[in-house]
């Protein structure tokens, strides 16, 4: 039986097959392209009952024909869709149907073949490379990741694969969709040249404490420069950008963890007044203890006390159990799996798991409230969300201001005309 479906015979064969669960790969036009700007050359499809898998030429140059307009009639037809990176294949074909097979922490890097290799090299700023490199080529390629991942697709499946499926995939690719305006100018000076006024975002979700990375083209938005103005280069589409940021969110973390009530809303001028010293001193000293360990002369705070409680029992857990689980999202760290673990590294991984699991549980309701709205999610790093507000939809912003009520999480903004917010 055939391997490329490259006509509308072949194609309804495999639509009216029957399959109802396969493994998904997309080959796009060129693989160093924001999925956002990019498009679709080929669609391997693996029935999981079948044999070997189908490769569906939307558009390549061995092919004569190319069946883009009928290719998600396919690709609906299947109940399930297993796939390397969901986040990714959702910008190609927001489908219900995908499931991401390695979450955390069964991070998987894509193969190449020596044919990619020798073509990115040669030919990496051709916007169609994947359009010559031979179908049969990329064919190997997506067989290597099912071969791969296939164990993955009859695992047990936990509590964290749903939220990550269903939850974490879904935000972060809405955030990258929304892309972010840029003064073309400025910004290639600062990172690279540009064709268009916007850039996008790529997350990469599968990291070990599970806390998202954002970088793309060398560029990293989750640590942009504060000082070089580097951050003139992003400026609003609509009319201004609201920056909202969570004040003393690991301290607020770690006191839901504990079930623990500051006096105040102002954590770190209530820890100035324990520790008797300034504000900026007062933070550096909360965050050396929160990730380091208690000093001794804090150890009497009652805080401290249930923190260092709370470490001690869940390093007890972790080493009875093999593995401890995290609120909300379920995620597990597991003893098997880390390297040089000790107890304030494993809290420290609690806390940054629930952040991202908290954050992404706010995200999912701010892009709930801005569907279908001229104000934009722009960019989220860890504890800031920039907005791109449209000034007619204040009320819109005052419906976000709400979530962060609503997950008792304290906020302050800032306002500007461009990302530096200094003038």
């Amino acid at each position: 039986m055939y391997w490329l479906v490259e006509n509308e015979e072949q194609l309804n064969v495999l639509i009216n097959s029957g399959y109802k669960k396969a493994f998904i790969e997309v080959i796009p036009y060129n693989d160093t392209i924001h999925p956002v700007l990019n498009h679709v050359s080929l669609v391997y499809i693996r029935p999981i009952e079948a044999s070997k898998g189908f490769m569906i030429c939307v558009t390549h140059s061995e092919s004569l024909n190319a069946l883009n307009t009928r290719v998600n009639e396919l690709v609906d037809k299947f109940e399930v869709l297993y796939c390397r990176d969901k986040k990714e294949i959702l910008h190609y074909f927001p489908n219900k149907a995908l499931y991401d097979i390695t979450p955390p922490p069964h991070t998987y890097i894509r193969p190449t073949t020596p044919t990619h290799d020798l073509y990115y090299s040669k030919h990496k700023d051709n916007h169609e490379l994947n359009l010559i490199i031979p179908i049969v080529k990329h064919y190997e390629l997506c067989e290597t990741i099912f071969g791969d991942l296939k164990a993955n697709i009859n695992r047990e499946k936990t509590k964290y694969d749903e939220f990550f499926n269903n939850k974490t995939s879904m935000v972060f690719n809405s955030i990258e969709r929304n892309g972010i305006r840029i003064h073309n100018e400025t910004f290639s000076e600062h990172f690279h040249p540009v064709n268009g006024e916007y850039v996008y975002t790529q997350f990469n979700l599968k990291t070990t404490t599970t806390r998202p990375s954002n970088k793309f083209k060398n560029v990293n938005y989750a640590a942009l420069n504060k000082e070089n103005g580097c951050r003139k280069s992003f400026i609003p589409r609509n009319n201004r950008f609201v920056e909202i940021d969570i004040s003393a969110y690991h301290p607020s973390l770690a006191a839901h963890l504990i079930n623990y009530k500051f006096p105040t809303s102002d954590i770190h001028a209530h820890f100035a007044s324990l520790y008797n010293v300034d504000y900026k001193k007062s933070k550096e000293l909360t965050f050396k203890q929160l990730y380091g360990g208690v000093f001794e002369n804090y150890k009497k705070l009652e805080f401290f006390q249930q923190i260092e409680k709370y470490v001690g029992e869940n390093w007890s857990k972790f080493e009875s159990d093999g593995y401890v689980e995290c609120k909300i999202s379920g995620y597990r760290y597991e003893k098997e799996n880390l390297q040089n673990m000790n107890p304030q590294k494993l809290f420290n991984y609690f806390l940054q798991n629930l952040e991202t699991s908290v954050n992404v549980l706010v995200l999912w309701e701010m892009v709930r409230i801005l569907r279908g709205k001229k104000t934009k999610l722009v960019l989220y790093t860890y504890d800031s969300f920039t907005l791109d507000i449209d000034d007619s939809e204040e009320e819109t912003l005052n419906d976000i201001r709400e979530i962060f009520k609503k997950y008792k999480l304290n906020i302050k903004e800032e306002t500007g005309y461009d990302y530096n917010f200094k003038e």
